[in-house]
């Protein structure tokens, strides 16, 4: 019901972090994990907002306030930072692994095709 919440939370700290790496005029060249940053951007962009949809077509995301269902009854702040804890936490946790993978082979096979 909220477990997009982490991976939406990490998905504006990574663009609030790519872009102070631009202002600060050193780019996003470097190490792997700076230059394939946009693409772990666009991960937790495109699956936070995939999974908002999917809660609202479910209907445990509304329009209206509390918006969340859980909130509706009572310990549904509990039932919430549980499922922020076992659900959203290790979601990010693993994209961030995949996405690590991901930018160290694309950077080995880059600096393979270069020699």
């Amino acid at each position: 019901m909220c477990c997009f919440l982490v991976p939406l939370a990490q998905a504006v700290a990574t663009s609030a972090c790519r872009k102070g790496i631009e202002r600060s005029g050193r780019g996003l060249d470097g190490s792997p994990f700076r230059r394939h940053l946009p693409a772990l951007e666009k991960m937790l962009w495109g699956g936070s907002v995939m999974l908002v949809v999917d809660h609202i077509i479910n209907g445990e995301l509304t329009w209206r306030f509390p918006f969340f269902t859980a909130l509706d009854q009572v310990g549904g702040g509990a039932v919430m930072l549980r499922e922020l804890l076992t659900v959203g936490l290790p979601m990010s946790v693993v994209l961030t692994a995949v996405w690590a993978v991901y930018a160290l082979v694309k950077d080995r096979s880059h600096k393979t095709a270069a020699l």
